[in-house]
């Protein structure tokens, strides 16, 4: 099996070989680790593919993907009309009063959007699905950070008001509008915490129907990252059910 580890636009990208039961090589393009809002991230995610390097060994092809910041545009629009198609009944059937004010916000960012734009958009989308299905005829999986970002502060009145930071949501989804836009497997594994104790995780996003890859690779990694995980301060066990 394959591994591309995914540049940020103009950068390289790497693949990772996975052979029989060991993973045999990977690659690494320093500039894009530190393309995040934390150094945090780009440093445990470094961790976990350099012990992936000193388990495995390593084989590294270079490639790119084309239009990662048109696809992030693409993404929005697509994903923002289609939230206006299904919302906007209830809101113009006098339910407005009950939608959160950043839900309001959002709605009407996304009103803004035409339908040549959303046209344009899906033109797009079948666009970057081609530049993957290219790349997945040589490699098996994307891995990416799973967030640009650890999770932010919530502001004291967002329970009552709501939020809305677009700045915020775009590192927030910085690498996981990919497998969004383009319907892709994907799963993100815990692989560490920042120095504020937030929990940092890889994201691996497959080929089409390909989730068996992507689950056997998340266990490998997971047998890495074996540390105890740390419970957050509001915790439930949703299989034991308290």
């Amino acid at each position: 099996m394959n591994i591309i580890i995914d540049g940020m636009i103009g950068s390289n990208i790497y693949t990772m070989d996975f052979v029989g039961e060991k993973l045999c090589g990977f690659g690494e393009n320093y500039t894009w680790f530190n393309d995040v809002f934390s150094t945090d991230i780009s440093e445990k995610c470094e961790d976990v593919l350099n012990r992936l390097s000193e388990t495995y060994g390593c084989k590294t092809v270079e490639i790119v993907i084309p239009e990662l910041r048109e696809m992030r545009t693409a993404h929005l629009v697509s994903i923002g009309s289609e939230t206006l198609s299904g919302l906007n009944p209830e809101f113009e059937d006098g339910k407005a009063e009950k939608f959160t004010c950043d839900t309001r916000t959002n709605l009407a960012l996304f009103r803004s959007f035409t339908a040549s734009d959303y046209v344009a958009a899906q033109c797009l989308r079948r666009r970057i699905m081609y530049f993957h299905t290219e790349i997945f005829k040589n490699v098996d999986v994307i891995v990416t950070p799973t967030t640009g970002m650890t999770a932010p502060l919530i502001p004291s009145n967002a329970l009552k008001y709501g939020e809305t930071d677009l700045q915020v949501t775009g590192n927030l989804m910085r690498f996981v509008a990919t497998a969004n836009l383009l319907g892709l497997p994907a799963i993100s594994v815990p692989v560490g915490y920042d120095e504020q104790g937030l929990p940092v995780g890889l994201q691996l996003i497959g080929r089409p129907w390909c989730e068996a890859t992507i689950l056997r690779l998340a266990a490998a990694i997971e047998e890495l990252c074996a540390s105890p995980k740390k419970k957050p301060l509001q915790f439930y066990d949703i299989l034991r059910g308290n």
